[in-house]
């Protein structure tokens, strides 16, 4: 058995984190005409803008923990580059990658789960940059000789997001504080958690790599548990969040308690504590052992172990290797990783607390989104787009009177009900 590096320092290690996610806004299309020499009224020339860079979340195996996000939880994509003339199109803004640990679980405000990042190289898309604005020789057509505006860029998506790591670990160790997890971490791998005898040593977890032969697995050391953890009693939730992706849990059992916890108790009250919290936690492939068998004062029938001499640590991480590796095989990694983008949404009306009414959706926000609204052509331009996504009869079924004010983005107009 060789010892391997530890994957994770406890006095570097955090869990829960957000971000501010804030993708770079579009730049504006560009409203120019051609100026030749020879050519008095040259046609538009204005070029498109570029779009703002995205913000992306990126599933990481060399990332441990969220300690980036905890002081600096800000991560912004680039502003595109206006357009200009002579068709010349704005550069697109540069993309910021954010990296997190494998096994982050990303939510909205609201606590609602809106992606599990649990394979290594997983791609979140937690904002979209703005489009770039078209410049006006988009817009010429037959009808439109001269068009005298432009698209202006999109403003990037902007939000919070709650970050929460669940570990990967192949093994995770269960018991009470002081049953000797910590001290059984550090004599199997590298893994240097602070060890005391007194309850509560542990307060993070901490990961250690063990290796027998060609073959190696992931533990991890959970703080001890508690009586009413599964009910958030103490850190409960905190610690035992980090259980549930465990592949195979290794129970430890304190022959040597201080507070002369029966071994039997101790076994029924931790288990009860993992079904309460996640049922599915119960069918887990599992080993129940009793530790400090150098120093035992409790009876026990079951297998038992001393990390402070070496007794029975060998082949209790060979039984360990066989069930991970059986757990494995079960579930076997996938050789492509996912990238996830939210699907743009359509648009909604809502009534105004001014009894008013807005036009919520991008497609619409991006149909008024011109240069200028004043010029007749570009006012019946937005017309047209709003009326081909539907936002008329979509106004009209929402109740909509003549008279009533519209806010679609920054522009605000008045409904005329056609005739």
């Amino acid at each position: 058995m060789s010892r391997v590096r530890s994957l994770m320092s406890s006095s570097s290690f955090v869990d829960t984190a957000q971000v501010h996610a804030k993708a770079g806004n579009g730049g504006a299309g560009s409203v120019s005409f051609r100026r030749e020499a020879m050519v008095p009224r040259g046609g538009p020339d204005g070029g498109d803008g570029g779009g703002g860079g995205d913000v992306w979340l990126v599933a990481d195996r060399n990332t441990a923990s969220l300690l980036a996000f905890r002081d600096h939880p800000h991560r912004a994509g680039e502003n595109g580059v206006h357009g200009q003339g002579q068709k010349k199109h704005g550069k697109r803004g540069a993309e910021i990658v954010a990296r997190v640990p494998v096994g982050t679980v990303v939510k909205d405000a609201h606590g609602e789960v809106l992606v599990d990042l649990d394979t290594d190289g997983m791609r979140y898309l937690a904002a979209r940059g703005g489009e770039g604005g078209r410049g006006n020789a988009r817009f010429l057509a037959n009808n439109r000789r001269a068009p005298t505006f432009a698209e202006q860029g999109e403003h990037g998506e902007e939000r919070w997001l709650d970050l929460e790591l669940k570990l990967m670990a192949d093994v995770a160790l269960v018991g009470f504080p002081n049953a000797g997890k910590s001290t059984f971490i550090s004599a199997v791998s590298a893994a240097r958690p602070k060890i005391a005898d007194y309850p509560f040593t542990t307060l993070e977890p901490n990961l250690g790599v063990v290796r027998l032969g060609e073959r190696e697995m992931v533990i991890a050391d959970i703080p001890g548990l508690i009586e009413g953890a599964s009910e958030g009693k103490g850190l409960g939730h905190d610690f035992l969040r980090h259980i549930e992706r465990a592949r195979v849990l290794l129970v430890l059992i304190d022959l040597a308690s201080v507070e002369e916890r029966e071994p039997d108790y101790q076994a029924e009250a931790l288990l009860r504590e993992l079904g309460d919290y996640e049922p599915d936690l119960l069918t887990r492939p599992r080993i129940v052992v009793g530790t400090k068998s150098d120093s035992a004062s409790l009876e026990w029938d079951g297998d038992r172990i001393s990390a402070a001499t070496g007794e029975g640590v060998r082949p209790l991480l060979g039984r360990l290797m066989d069930l991970v590796h059986e757990a494995r095989q079960a579930t076997p990694a996938g050789d492509t990783f996912i990238i996830h983008r939210p699907e743009p949404e359509g648009f909604r009306i809502e009534r105004e607390d001014n009894g008013g009414w807005v036009v919520i959706g991008r497609a619409a926000e991006r149909a008024v989104a011109l240069s200028d609204l004043t010029e007749m052509g570009g006012l019946a331009y937005a017309q047209q787009r709003l009326k081909r996504l539907g936002v008329d009869r979509a106004l009209v079924r929402a109740g909509v009177s003549a008279g009533d004010l519209v806010r679609i983005g920054g522009f605000v107009f008045e409904y005329e009900a056609e005739d």
